[in-house]
């Protein structure tokens, strides 16, 4: 599912992204499949280029306090003007890796992508089994190297986000793997919690 295009960059590795709407597209993307804590991919038809987490999001509406003329509630016959809303809504996206292609098999590179997304790059949800690849390397095994990164590029909601990446991805995993991440997040949410109480 397509859910916008990229339209700005706050730095190398948070993009925003502009939401498609119903005057773009004939089935503009549902609210639950952009909320909080989403992975994307940021992808061409030519060029995978990063992977990223929606941390943000913002309502752009340009009548909000608008105190120019308004028209009356009785429409009139020789003067009906077709209005167009202009209303838009943005995505905070943090970049946090990338997929890698090798052979028959696909992995995450995680990390802060090298290379600069274009402005206009299609935006799309990622699938559970894209999610899971992400979190194994090369060799297959399970990682979560962009932990820190999170927390320090996740905006004031970093850590409540990657405490809700974790509980997201941890059910992808069985065993020894799916038990480290549940530990990760289960300190995360004990400093959370008492980083509060102070």
């Amino acid at each position: 599912m397509k859910l916008g295009n990229v339209v700005k960059s706050n730095s190398h590795c948070d993009y925003i992204v502009q939401l498609d709407d119903s005057m773009e597209v004939s089935s503009p993307p549902l609210p639950d499949e952009y909320g909080f804590g989403s992975f994307v991919k940021l992808e061409t038809q030519d060029r995978h280029w990063a992977v990223g987490l929606i941390y943000n999001s913002q309502l752009f509406n340009p009548a909000y306090l608008n105190t120019g003329p308004r028209l009356v509630s009785q429409p009139d016959p020789f003067f009906t003007p077709d209005l167009i809303r202009e209303t838009r809504t943005l995505l905070w996206t943090v970049l946090i890796g990338t997929l890698e292609h090798q052979d028959d098999r696909i992995y995450g590179c995680q990390g802060i992508p090298t290379v600069v997304v274009p402005v206009n790059t299609p935006v799309f949800c990622m699938a559970d089994l894209e999610i899971h690849a992400f979190h194994r390397n090369r060799d297959l095994q399970s990682q979560f190297c962009y932990y820190s990164h999170l927390l320090g590029c996740g905006g004031v909601f970093a850590s409540q986000l990657t405490e809700q990446v974790l509980a997201q991805v941890s059910p992808l995993f069985e065993g020894s793997d799916r038990r480290a991440l549940e530990i990760l997040r289960k300190e995360l949410c004990w400093k959370h919690t008492m980083g509060a109480m102070r």
